[in-house]
């Protein structure tokens, strides 16, 4: 799949759909957070799979009830549609 590294503008009008994320350090964040620290594991694991199969890998940050979830793309140096696609994907587990 062909990735093309999005612009500011372009980051700014995808992020209005995704209300819940921002952008640190030049990568679409989200922290989740859960009832326990076994669910937050278990939802990090759940990303891994999903982030596989989609050749498409985020950090994932894992502390007590809560999960930090950091994605860029590393072949363009910068915010791709694919991040966004990652992003849409996680956000109906």
């Amino acid at each position: 799949m062909q990735r093309t590294k999005l612009d500011e503008g372009q980051i700014h009008a995808m992020l209005a759909d995704f209300p819940a994320w921002s952008i640190e350090e030049g990568k679409l964040t989200r922290v989740f957070e859960f009832e326990s620290y076994s669910r937050g594991v278990l939802f990090a694991v759940t990303v891994a799979h999903l982030a596989e199969k989609m050749d498409h890998h985020p950090e994932l940050m894992i502390g007590y009830q809560r999960v930090k979830v950091a994605v860029n793309t590393h072949d363009v140096s910068g915010i791709s549609s694919s991040d966004f696609e990652l992003a849409r994907r996680i956000q109906t587990l």
